[in-house]
């Protein structure tokens, strides 16, 4: 007899991820590209989703969009040929929260053949232990299934409350000021097509308002994430999901990580960048396609988009360098300062958490954090 997963992976499998708004978190960045497009990792984030969806047998990728989707579109023609995915748009014209866009998505969502599809929330990093997930679904017979993650701090997020031992959720308890449990909603979900019944094409949540009703029924169970999770929508976690992601690399003993007297920790370099002589580099830094860091550079905790030039003797750390951007000669960048797409940074400049939109030149030092527009 063929296994319930190994029957899932022979059916076609779907999967709708929310693509959302207009990433306001992420500005400048999204000021050039939707936020899911913007490079995590040197690749987009929508990518590591799309490819570990495709890895367990996903056969087709919804995008539920509200912004820019032929800019989506346009761009993840090259990878549904190269992957072997189908990606398509579900538009709609106004924002329906993250319920919503499910029932507008029920024709490509449902194809008669009751298989469950997955959701997941577009700024999401984690390790996607998909395949568990569909065994954890099967084994409980629900009708939905929810990836949760542990925090350190509940109060601040809404708490799924669960009986540990099945996994079934009792309740939702939203900032809790007193200890209810330590596991978050961490984006991922695994649904029967049933579950559209429950769901108008109106704006709704689906955390506060369908989420609550399949758990009084007693058919919403709840499975604990393995590994690093993070919520990569603002600069801050953006920063600490690479760390992350990186450190996850680090223990499967990647071969993507590069290595050498130059490097300390985990660094990410494309093979298309150029690393000058005497720089250190290192922890936790990617260095996007076509990059050149000149000699005598200091990276750390930071990210360098593609068609960046670091010029001799910068030091940048706990930053993102957006595309095409250039930082001068003995110019420092640090906290948090975040450059658009091609911002060029003067000579001997220093940003402390400068935010800076595109296509600017900084020629004077930026001493506390602030929007230069």
């Amino acid at each position: 007899m063929i296994s319930f997963v190994a029957q899932i992976f022979l059916s076609t499998m779907k999967a709708l991820i929310l693509v959302g708004g207009f990433g306001t978190r992420l500005r400048p960045l999204t000021l050039s590209f939707p936020k899911p497009l913007v490079d995590f990792a040197n690749k987009p984030m929508i990518l590591h989703q799309i490819e570990a969806l495709k890895a367990i047998g996903v056969t087709e990728v919804v995008l539920a969009i509200n912004y820019q989707p032929e800019v989506m579109l346009n761009f993840l023609k090259d990878f549904e040929t190269k992957l072997g995915i189908k990606i398509t748009c579900s538009q709609e014209t106004e924002p329906l929260g993250t319920a919503g866009p499910l029932a507008l998505a029920r024709d490509k969502l449902d194809d008669g053949s009751g298989e469950p599809f997955f959701v997941l929330n577009s700024d999401v990093i984690s390790e996607y232990p998909l395949k568990e997930m569909i065994a954890f679904h099967k084994s409980h017979g629900g009708e939905a299934s929810i990836m949760v993650t542990k925090v350190d701090e509940p109060s601040k997020y809404g708490v799924v409350v669960m009986e540990e031992s099945t996994g079934r959720v009792e309740r939702f308890v939203e900032k809790p000021k007193i200890f209810v449990g330590n596991k978050i909603n961490a984006g991922i979900y695994l649904l029967n097509p049933s579950i559209l019944n429950r769901i108008e094409p109106k704006p709704t949540s689906i955390e506060k308002e369908i989420f609550p009703k399949i758990a009084s029924s007693n058919l919403l169970f709840a499975m604990v994430l393995p590994g690093f999770w993070m919520d990569i929508g603002q600069p801050k976690d953006y920063i600490t999901g690479l760390k992350l992601y990186l450190d996850s690399l680090r223990k499967k003993s990647s071969p993507k990580l590069a290595n050498g007297p130059h490097i300390i920790g985990n660094v990410l370099v494309h093979e298309s960048a150029k690393i000058g002589e005497g720089c250190l580099i290192g922890p936790d830094v990617a260095i996007g396609p076509g990059c050149v860091v000149e000699s005598g550079v200091r990276l750390s905790r930071c990210t360098v988009m593609r068609g960046v030039r670091v010029k001799m003797h910068a030091c940048i750390s706990s930053s993102i360098i957006g595309w095409h951007s250039t930082v001068g000669m003995w110019a420092r960048v640090e906290n948090m300062t975040i450059l658009g797409e091609d911002v060029h940074v003067c000579d001997e400049v220093y940003s402390n958490g400068g935010v800076v939109l595109p296509h600017k030149e900084i020629k004077a030092s930026i001493l506390k954090p602030e929007i230069v527009m």
